[in-house]
């Protein structure tokens, strides 16, 4: 018996307070059967195999790819001989970030591709992006999440929504980062077809989260995050739990 879920998504929860007053954002999907998917590609599928009045427990078989929902991309998604997820460090997933709030920009735009001219323009407001950390672009993307004519676009090909251009993502592997993020289906503009920007950052091995929410409860600098990736044996990606932890005074 295959369920539906029960669980829809819903804008990002109101932060909590995690050690020493610190406020801890979550910035992950549920993933179930309403979760987007890429377009031709299965979703998330869940068939209950124990039930409490049959078996005294209740228990599923899950089916689903690895880019499902909220995840991680790992170098060897696109780049023959990178790192797999189960290969990614702690000190690699667990790091300082600073947010680009690309939303003036983005707009309604689906086509909209950040370019290198954002980051420097981020870097004279807020200095220069530290090397070491997790850059994480904001669009607003997510709130269509619920909207998946919206959040994915033309669903029968190639999806439409925002992401970073070829050269914002030289400009920051220049910067020496761990990795990068951003609150759409992909890191390159749905409308890529060479992903230009995947090919790049993975090849710098480099990790990607896409299908983050919630970017813009986040301050420009300042917030520490966690990519709670599963480490998949040498897997490609993998859904992850991502949540930013961010001091009192944010």
């Amino acid at each position: 018996m295959t369920t539906e879920s029960s669980t829809q998504w819903s804008p990002a929860p109101a932060p909590v307070r995690g050690p020493a007053n610190w406020r801890i954002h979550d910035l992950t999907q549920p993933l179930g059967p309403q979760t987007p998917a890429w377009p031709g590609w299965p979703g998330v599928s869940a068939q209950v195999v124990c039930e409490y009045g049959r078996d005294g427990m209740y228990d599923r078989m899950l089916s689903l790819p690895e880019h499902s929902g909220t995840h991680l991309d790992a170098p060897a998604h696109l780049h023959p001989g990178g790192r797999f997820v189960h290969q990614l460090t702690l000190s690699q997933l667990i790091a300082p970030c600073v947010v680009i709030d690309a939303r003036p920009a983005c707009g309604d735009d689906p086509d909209f591709a950040l370019q290198a001219a954002h980051v420097a323009h981020f870097e004279a407001d807020h200095g220069p992006i530290p090397a070491g950390s997790a850059v994480l672009i904001c669009t607003g993307w997510d709130r269509y999440l619920a909207r998946p004519e919206l959040y994915i676009g033309d669903q029968s090909g190639s999806p439409r929504c925002p992401g970073l251009s070829a050269d914002a993502m030289h400009t920051l592997i220049q910067r020496n980062i761990v990795g990068v993020g951003i609150d759409t289906l992909s890191i390159d503009p749905g409308n890529s077809s060479d992903l230009p920007a995947h090919k790049a950052g993975l090849t710098a091995d480099l990790w990607h989260l896409e299908g983050l929410t919630g970017l813009h409860t986040l301050p420009a600098t300042g917030a520490w995050l966690v990519v709670g990736a599963i480490p998949i044996a040498d897997g490609s990606g993998a859904p992850a739990r991502v949540f930013a932890m961010t001091p009192p005074a944010s």
